[in-house]
């Protein structure tokens, strides 16, 4: 551990949980437990400490990106099903976005709620075969609090993981590549330079401007930008690049947290915010860290 990761991590990582398919999604509940979805196995899972982790629910058509709306409902971007859902207080499932502008969307991937109601979901078009594309770019939607689905911008490459600095004024995204080109460079291990994080300006109305590059993360290691989060110092945590890098809130490179298998995803949990859940590959870890995560928006 390098002496910058050594002033913000107050532990070792460890697994907590192993023997599933592809981990992602965490996102922690304040009844202090922890969703987690198994993409592979279109599973939601939960994790009590000191407990074995449970199936919430099956066919979640590859249930991805997890958070909660003020109310606290649950939201999941379900790639399989091409949507974004929320799971009422009774058990039923409703479409909060399968569309935009009459087409349907590519693959709605992460998802991140706003303190004003509105939430903003990724929806990359990469996985979904050129013949069934309806919408003909990678974009980043606004659902508002009035349920209108809007684009938010069109100016990501393949926008993955995204958050928000802990005033909500930036908007950060993930870009895990520019194209195909980019899957054959990771397969034979060359550097690929699309890899990056992008950063919006918030306006009070929700829109976006002044896209920028906010972090260089140029790389030949395993993992791609991917699931992000930021703590209450304005540090982002994005998952890729052999572990989770963590930025400063200029965009410098303090490190990468090492875990045994390569994160896709992060959220911060337990009582005081300052665990960090990883969803790795097979498996779920957690590294304690010095100062807390910005909390998912709640009504008052």
């Amino acid at each position: 551990m390098n002496d910058e990761l050594s002033t913000i991590l107050d532990g070792q990582p460890e697994r907590i949980a192993t023997g599933f398919v592809f981990t992602e999604g965490p996102l922690w509940h304040p009844d202090s437990f922890l969703y987690f979805v198994d993409i592979r196995r279109s599973h939601l899972l939960r994790w009590v400490p000191g407990r074995q982790v449970e199936v919430l629910r099956e066919n979640t058509n590859e249930g991805n990106g997890l958070t909660f709306d003020l109310q606290g409902r649950l939201l999941m971007c379900e790639g399989g099903n091409r949507r974004v859902t929320r799971t009422e207080k009774d058990g039923t499932v409703t479409v909060l976005a399968d569309g935009w502008d009459g087409k349907r969307l590519n693959r709605p991937n992460d998802v991140v709620g706003r303190s004003d109601g509105s939430i903003y979901f990724t929806d990359p078009q990469g996985r979904v075969p050129q013949e069934e594309r309806e919408i003909g770019f990678s974009g980043v939607f606004r659902v508002g609090p009035d349920g209108q689905v809007n684009l938010a911008t069109d100016e990501c490459e393949y926008p993955n993981g995204l958050a928000f600095s802990p005033d909500e004024a930036i908007l950060y995204v993930a870009i895990s590549r520019l194209d195909e080109r980019c899957l054959g460079e990771e397969e034979s291990n060359e550097v690929c330079t699309h890899r990056r994080i992008r950063a919006f300006d918030v306006a009070p109305d929700g829109s976006l401007s002044n896209n920028r590059i906010f972090a260089d993360m140029s790389s030949a290691e395993t993992g791609v930008p991917d699931g992000m989060k930021v703590d209450m110092e304005g540090r982002v945590f994005c998952t890729g690049n052999g572990g989770t890098c963590v930025f400063d809130k200029d965009g410098r490179q303090l490190g990468t947290i090492r875990t045994d298998e390569v994160p896709a995803n992060c959220a911060f949990g337990g009582s005081d915010l300052r665990t960090l859940f990883l969803t790795a590959r097979t498996s779920l870890y957690s590294v304690r860290v010095k100062s807390p995560g910005v909390a998912v928006p709640r009504a008052a």
